[in-house]
C-alpha cells in the first residue's frame, strides 16, 4: 500500500484500466488504434449502408480495407505465431482495437486468413504455393448443420439421435478428396474468398457417421476458382454488413489428397483447436464494441442537455455509465485471462474459450443496447452510431456458435473434468 499526498485522476490507457503495457505494446496499439479510427471506421459506416452485392462488387471500399489491412502488417493469425508469453497479451489488446473500428471488418480479416494459416501448418510447399497468400473463407455450416458444428462431441444431441451429417458432404478416396453440397449462406468473405477451409462430413467408406452418433469428418483446403463451384447471393442481414457472407455450392469438386489438412483420426481434435482460437477471438473482439458503445455514450452524456443540464448530472445517468464501464472492463479481463490461458496452458481449450465468447459477446450486446437507450431517440437513427453496434453486438451472440449450446458444450466439458477428478 501507497498513501496518496493528494487524489489523482485515474490512470486510463486507451483499453481502460492498464498500468503496464510495455513500449512497444503501446506503439503497437497507437499504430492499430489510427488505423481502426481513420480506415476501418469510414469504411464500415459505408459498407454497413449499402446493398450486400455493392459490398461485394469490383470498387468497393471493403476491398480497399483488404489492401490496407494487408499494408498494416499487423494481424490477430501474426500475433497468435508469435512467442506465447508475447501473443497472449497482444493478441486481446489488438482484436479489440481492430473491433472498436469495425467488428465486420475485424472477422473478415481473421477468417479471411484462415486458410493460408493452414496451409503454412501444413507445410507442403505446393499446398502452402496454391493457398498460402490468397483471401479464403472458413467453411462449416449448412443450411441443415448449423449448432452441432459446434457440438463436435455430442453435448447436446438427443440419446439415441445421430447428427444430421448435413447437405454439404465429402468422399474420401486414395488419391482425393470429392466434395457435393452446399454451404449454409453465413460463409464469412465466402462471396469474394478465393479459397477455403472446409470442415464436413466426410466418408472414408464405411458411411458418415460415428458410433456414438456424432460424423467422421475431413478439414480440407479447396480452391474456389475450379469447376464445379458457384456461388449464391450475399446475404443480406441484420448486422455486420461491413463483412460479406454467402453461401458456396460444390458440384462434384475434386481436390487432391494432399489438400487435406485433418483426417478421419484428427478432424475432431483439429476443428476443436480452430474452435477455441475463433471463440477466443471473438470475446476480444467483442470487448471492442463493447468499449466503443461505451465512449460513444460517455461522451453524448456530457453532450445532450435535458433538466436543464448535461444529462450526465443526473443520477440514473450515471449509474448507467458505470454499468457500461463495468461491463466493458469484465470482458476485457476475460478475454485477457483466456488468451493468457489458451497460449500457455498445456493445451488450448474451447472451455476457456467459450466461456470467453460467451461473456464478451453477451456485455457487449448489454453495453451496446444501454447506449442506444442513453441516446434515446437518436440511438434509432442511422445517422448516429450506436444503432449499427447494438446490430452488429446482436449477431456475435449467435456467430461463431449459438451462445447457448456453446455453453451446453462448456458444461460437457465442466462435466467430464469433475468426473476425471473424482471417479464419478
Amino acid at each position: 500500500m501507497q498513501f496518496l499526498t493528494e487524489i489523482p485522476l485515474p490512470h486510463l490507457e486507451l483499453t481502460g484500466l492498464d498500468c503496464d503495457l510495455s513500449d512497444s505494446e503501446r506503439s503497437v496499439l497507437e499504430t492499430v488504434h489510427r488505423f481502426a479510427s481513420e480506415v476501418m471506421r469510414p469504411i464500415g459506416a459505408k459498407l454497413d449502408r449499402m446493398a450486400p452485392d455493392e459490398v461485394v462488387a469490383s470498387g468497393s471500399p471493403f476491398f480497399d480495407f483488404l489492401k490496407q489491412m494487408n499494408e498494416l502488417g499487423i494481424s490477430p493469425i501474426a500475433i497468435a505465431s508469435l512467442e506465447p508469453d508475447v501473443a497472449a497479451r497482444l493478441l486481446p489488446l489488438v482484436a479489440e482495437e481492430l473491433a472498436w473500428g469495425d467488428p465486420g471488418l475485424t472477422i473478415a480479416a481473421i477468417a479471411g486468413a484462415f486458410p493460408a494459416m493452414a496451409a503454412h501448418l501444413h507445410g507442403d510447399p505446393e499446398v502452402v504455393e496454391r493457398f498460402g497468400s490468397r483471401i479464403g473463407c472458413w467453411l462449416a455450416t449448412q443450411p441443415d448443420r448449423g449448432s452441432d458444428v459446434a457440438d463436435m462431441g455430442g453435448a447436446a444431441l438427443a440419446k439415441g439421435a445421430r447428427h444430421n451429417a448435413g447437405s454439404l458432404r465429402a468422399r474420401v478416396t486414395d488419391t482425393e478428396v470429392i466434395l457435393s453440397g452446399q454451404s449454409s449462406a453465413w460463409v464469412s468473405v465466402g462471396p469474394v474468398a478465393e479459397t477455403a477451409l472446409a470442415y464436413v462430413a466426410a466418408d472414408y467408406g464405411q458411411g458418415y457417421h460415428r458410433a456414438d452418433g456424432t460424423i467422421e469428418g475431413v478439414a480440407v483446403l479447396v480452391p474456389l476458382d475450379v469447376s464445379g463451384v458457384s456461388r449464391g447471393r450475399p446475404l443480406d442481414k441484420l448486422g455486420q454488413r461491413a463483412l460479406p457472407q454467402g453461401e458456396i455450392f460444390f458440384d462434384e469438386v475434386r481436390v487432391p489428397k494432399n489438400y487435406i489438412v485433418a483426417g478421419r483420426e484428427t478432424f475432431h481434435a483439429n476443428f476443436f483447436t480452430v474452435l477455441a482460437f475463433a471463440n477466443m477471438e471473438m470475446s476480444a473482439s467483442f470487448t471492442g464494441v463493447a468499449r466503443a458503445a461505451f465512449e460513444h455514450a460517455l461522451a453524448y452524456a456530457h453532450e445532450r442537455r435535458q433538466g436543464g443540464a448535461p444529462i450526465i448530472e443526473h443520477q440514473t445517468v450515471r449509474h448507467r455509465i458505470f454499468e457500461m464501464w463495468r461491463k466493458t472492463e469484465s470482458a476485457r479481463a476475460m478475454a485477457r485471462r483466456v488468451a493468457n490461458y489458451n497460449f500457455k496452458a498445456p493445451s488450448p481449450h474451447v472451455l476457456a474459450s467459450i466461456t470467453a465468447k460467451v461473456h464478451c459477446t453477451q456485455m457487449a450486446f448489454e453495453v451496446a443496447n444501454e447506449a442506444v437507450q442513453i441516446f434515446g431517440g437518436n440511438g434509432l437513427s442511422k445517422e448516429y452510431p450506436v444503432e449499427k453496434l447494438l446490430r452488429d453486438a446482436r449477431a456475435a451472440l449467435i456467430e461463431d456458435g449459438e451462445n447457448t449450446v456453446l455453453g451446453l458444450v462448456a458444461a460437457d466439458w465442466l462435466s467430464r473434468s469433475f468426473k476425471s477428478r473424482t471417479g464419478r
